[in-house]
């Protein structure tokens, strides 16, 4: 499963830290790909993910999942 989210709130490369480090942390995540500028997060994992779990642990982050 490969899936792009759009993240709100990342300004600079520590916030792009805690983004990956948060999506990364999810079970079955076997990649993050986090893109300041676009404000995009790639991840690959190994089975689908509910749109919920990636919301809930980019806001535990700090940060907003944009739909």
């Amino acid at each position: 499963m490969e899936k792009t989210l759009k993240v709100k709130g990342m300004m600079c490369v520590h916030c792009q830290q805690h983004v990956h480090d948060a999506l990364a942390a999810l079970a079955g995540v076997s990649a993050v790909d986090v893109d300041l500028a676009a404000g995009t997060a790639k991840v690959t994992a190994d089975h689908d993910i509910p749109e919920a779990e990636f919301a809930k642990a980019v806001t535990d982050a700090g940060y907003e999942l944009v739909k």
